[in-house]
């Protein structure tokens, strides 16, 4: 049954922000890409129309001809590997925040994750990628930064050049009933939602301080480029000002900042407590030079390295691990809070 343009726009319109409208061109890896990031953030929602036509198009054209996996190949696209790159680091960040008391995680969660997400823009629409060989790239790459947030970006960044180098359009199928689909889809959603639902419900405390930590730690390494910085704060605030487009209300826009605002001060207070715990365990007052720091930590750890506490080897490594982390945490710079306004 051919697809109808005015019923496509009509589903973009009222469910356009969850994928119905993908969902009635068949095109259900881009339905669930929707649903998971509400449309792109919206911004790829609204991109989308100019490009239904052509969508519609190509749905029509899908039920009129049968294609195999080596008919040719698909163009390189510099969009689908941006939003390959995006979606890739959203899905790691949510795994930190889910998933990340699990074991061997950041060996087998996060380069999962990021594939997943990777391989989820791979797929959307008449294109694909293979699942191995992207798997295998992410955790080739995992032992990169191993144990910190930043590995996203890495692991991402190698996903997605690996998806690109195989991309290949999509061998065609038998049609599906609309329950079938929506089964499927229900368990994706269901999948990743999940365990995000479960840790923001039930360990509400340690989920947010994670999310500041996470967050705290990206905006931290972007920080040392400034353009990048510069434009990690405009994606930040974006929200903020598109509303203000719209709406044309300064006081809204002034007490939006306030409430980002409110963000960044938990984060860098988070990240301040840190700091100070680290003076602690490295037994320094507050504004140590860099000398102080190196000399009290290269002479705690020859006092608490596990060869030499044999004895004690529990502890010693509890001291020892502890040691490692406050000594990480001040060897980078504490940077002045940015103006956000």
């Amino acid at each position: 049954m051919a697809k109808g343009l005015l019923v496509t726009y009509t589903l973009w319109a009222f469910g356009g922000p969850v994928g119905l409208h993908h969902l009635y061109l068949g095109r259900d890896s881009h339905a669930l890409l929707w649903m998971l990031t509400l449309g792109g953030g919206g911004l790829g929602w609204l991109w989308e129309f100019w490009k239904l036509p052509s969508f519609v198009a190509q749905a029509n054209r899908a039920q009129g001809r049968k294609q195999s996996p080596g008919e040719g190949r698909p163009p390189l696209s510099l969009l689908r590997f941006v939003a390959q790159m995006i979606v890739g680091i959203y899905f790691g960040l949510v795994a930190l925040v889910s998933l990340s008391a699990m074991a061997h995680f950041y060996i087998v969660g996060l380069p999962l994750a990021v594939s997943l997400g990777v391989l989820l823009v791979a797929a959307v629409g008449n294109e694909t990628s293979d699942f191995k060989n992207t798997l295998g790239a992410a955790v080739l790459t995992s032992p990169v930064f191993y144990g910190r947030p930043i590995a996203i970006l890495p692991i991402s960044l190698a996903a997605s050049v690996t998806a690109q180098k195989h991309r290949r359009y999509k061998a065609s199928a038998e049609p599906e009933t609309i329950s079938v689909r929506l089964y499927r889809l229900g368990l994706a959603y269901l999948a990743f939602t999940g365990p995000l639902a479960y840790s923001v419900l039930g360990n509400t405390a340690a989920t947010l301080s994670y999310v500041a930590e996470t967050l705290g730690s990206l905006l931290s390494w972007i920080s040392i480029f400034p353009l990048l910085g510069r434009l990690t704060e405009s994606v930040f605030l974006l929200p903020c000002r598109i509303w203000w487009l719209l709406v044309g209300d300064p006081g809204f826009n002034s007490k939006q900042f306030q409430e980002w605002e409110r963000l960044y001060e938990f984060v860098d207070s988070f990240q301040e407590e840190k700091r100070q715990l680290a003076y602690q365990v490295l037994g320094l007052p507050e504004g140590a030079t860099n000398e102080e720091i190196h000399r009290s930590y290269r002479d705690l750890v020859k006092v608490w390295h596990p060869d030499h506490n044999r004895h004690q080897t529990e502890e010693a490594q509890r001291h020892f691990l502890e040691i490692q982390a406050a000594y990480e945490v001040l060897s980078q710079p504490k940077k002045p809070r940015a103006s956000w306004r």
